[in-house]
């Protein structure tokens, strides 16, 4: 069994990912989690001599500031890198899969309405009149930048359910706006190809024909600085615009997943395609979209049902 550092064998487990062409995302993640297991062992002990209680007290530490969420992505995170060690023969044994993974809580999917999306639609493209103590000054309204943009985005994110992170891989190259359809690379390097409307394709039409000199590998949504949007960039870019447009909740990337995946299934569509369109691998979140969208049908059945409006 090779001896190595925690420190030392971080750094070969951040190189195998790279060399695995993981997504940015994925790597970040797992070294975040690791840089933060690091910081609390204090010391750099030999990666063979850290105990599963060493773990579950990092957990447990972790678990009085994070989420469920978070709290499972640190477990999956040092899972796959006690799972490199084994295979590195840097220890004996996989300590991780002795520990309980964490289970997340089940939050409520709260989709965006019709209402909600025409209204952030309006709000992208002219400013709000400027107010001082309640009295409105200077310009009345002007023209916001990023509005083709922002339109494209929140009509994609709509019209496919993509993930914050595969509409911000996608390159000019990706997209075919004759066919309908963008190429995005989805979660554990899955490929998949997704149609969009023609509402949508006239959007991102309009937007691309705004940059000048683009070539095939150029990112189709750009920042503010003229690079790839980011993630972050993103959900700073939807929540501003979801507040501005008095969207009750939080309007995030993912919010407009959901909104994607009830409509789909409201609209006729069968749950095992939304399972392609959506890159899942398994079932599970498909079949809670399932059952809140037969709740809406229920719900328009009672509405709407003769039986019931006659009182026969």
């Amino acid at each position: 069994m090779v001896s190595l550092t925690l420190v030392q064998a971080i750094g070969g487990f951040e190189l195998s990912l790279r060399a695995r062409s993981l997504s940015p995302h994925t790597i970040s993640d797992y070294m975040r989690t690791l840089n933060s297991f690091t910081r609390f062992m204090e010391i750099n002990p030999l990666v063979s001599r850290i105990h599963k209680e060493d773990v579950e007290n990092y957990l447990s530490a972790s678990a009085e500031t994070l989420c469920k969420k978070s709290l499972l992505n640190r477990h999956i995170g040092l899972s796959a890198f006690w799972t490199w060690c084994l295979n590195e023969h840097l220890v004996k044994q996989h300590i991780i899969h002795q520990i309980k993974p964490p289970r997340p809580e089940e939050r409520i999917v709260d989709p965006l309405g019709e209402s909600d999306i025409r209204a952030m639609l309006l709000a992208i493209q002219r400013s709000k009149p400027y107010k001082l103590n309640g009295v409105v000054k200077g310009p009345i309204d002007f023209t916001l930048p990023f509005a083709a943009r922002n339109r494209a985005i929140i009509l994609l994110l709509l019209d496919t359910g993509l993930r914050a992170s595969e509409l911000c891989g996608i390159s000019l190259r990706d997209l075919d706006l004759k066919g309908l359809h963008a190429k995005v690379m989805g979660k554990g390097d899955k490929e998949r190809l997704l149609p969009f409307s023609s509402r949508t394709g006239q959007a991102l039409w309009k937007y691309v024909s705004t940059r000048p000199n683009i070539r095939p590998d150029d990112p189709l949504f750009l920042s503010r600085g003229a690079r790839r949007l980011g993630r972050e960039e993103l959900a700073h870019t939807l929540a501003s615009i979801g507040k501005r447009a008095k969207v009750n909740g939080q309007v995030h990337p993912h919010r407009f997943r959901h909104t994607f995946a009830i409509n789909y299934l409201r609209n006729g569509g069968d749950v095992y395609t939304l399972q392609k369109v959506l890159g899942h691998s398994t079932m599970e979140i498909c079949r809670r979209y399932l059952a809140l969208a037969q709740v809406d049908m229920d719900a328009a059945h009672r509405r709407a049902s003769p039986v019931d409006n006659w009182r026969l």
